[in-house]
């Protein structure tokens, strides 16, 4: 097994970190540049920025952000949120990201994940999924921020972004997001079991058992989370030490 990441995710409107439950009652949780360098020298394998109001604005992401945060961090760090053609990709990976995450935009134009990955590469490109239970057992994909319905099938959608080029799933339960109770086992089992590529578990992680059920039973390949490290309940390390004493390879220098 590949050492399992731990990505601290920052969540940006207005240009500050802000956290929220289910998507919505969203709070002010600091200074993105300043809590970025923060997670870098602490030991995040990875960073997430996730313009989380770009899409539904209509507008691209931030790039002086990205540009300021690159300038200040040392490890990769992903960039999602108002990217909407090669050209938004291409300036946010000039800007100082690493790779760059695409959702509404993949879903509307599945042939940009294709050229995407013909262009920058596999391993550039990330395709979010955020996901909610209808009822049956199944997931439907969402987007805007949580605010369309798709109609699409999680697993399916999953299955598809992979075959197109996608190199990782950045799957989201909004049914758990911000909630602590934990990381929704079922939903990332069953696209981790149906893709090849890594998935990060995201949404609900509220203890340190958590993280490493995300990764024992749900077959994610890293851990995301949020508020938990923001407002200093755990940290970074906190999670790579739990999951090491359970035999659950991490690296422990970033």
């Amino acid at each position: 097994m590949k050492p399992i990441r731990v990505i601290p995710c920052l969540d940006i409107a207005g240009g500050r970190v802000v956290k929220g439950v289910n998507f919505v009652n969203i709070k002010d949780a600091g200074d993105p540049v300043e809590i970025a360098a923060a997670y870098s020298r602490s030991g995040a394998d990875e960073l997430v920025f996730l313009d989380i109001l770009a899409t539904r604005e209509n507008r691209g992401t931030m790039l002086d952000l990205v540009k300021r945060t690159a300038r200040q961090v040392s490890i990769p760090f992903t960039v999602g949120g108002g990217i909407r053609d090669l050209a938004d990709m291409e300036a946010v990976l000039d800007a100082g990201a690493c790779k760059v995450s695409i959702n509404s935009s993949a879903l509307r134009q599945p042939g940009l994940i294709s050229k995407a990955a013909e262009r920058f590469g596999s391993e550039c490109l990330v395709v979010a999924i955020d996901a909610k239970s209808r009822g049956d057992g199944g997931y439907d994909v969402y987007v805007s921020g949580g605010k369309e319905n798709t109609g699409r099938d999680a697993v399916e959608w999953a299955i598809e972004a992979e075959a197109l080029g996608a190199g990782e799933i950045l799957l989201t339960s909004m049914n758990t997001d911000g909630t602590k109770d934990g990381y929704d086992i079922p939903l990332t089992r069953a696209v981790a079991q149906a893709v090849k590529i890594p998935v990060i578990a995201s949404g609900g992680a509220g203890s340190l058992e958590h993280f490493a059920k995300a990764v024992t039973e749900g077959g994610a390949s890293a851990v995301l989370a949020a508020s938990l490290f923001h407002y200093g309940e755990l940290t970074v390390m906190d999670v790579k030490q739990y999951l090491r004493d359970r035999g659950i390879p991490v690296e422990m220098e970033s």
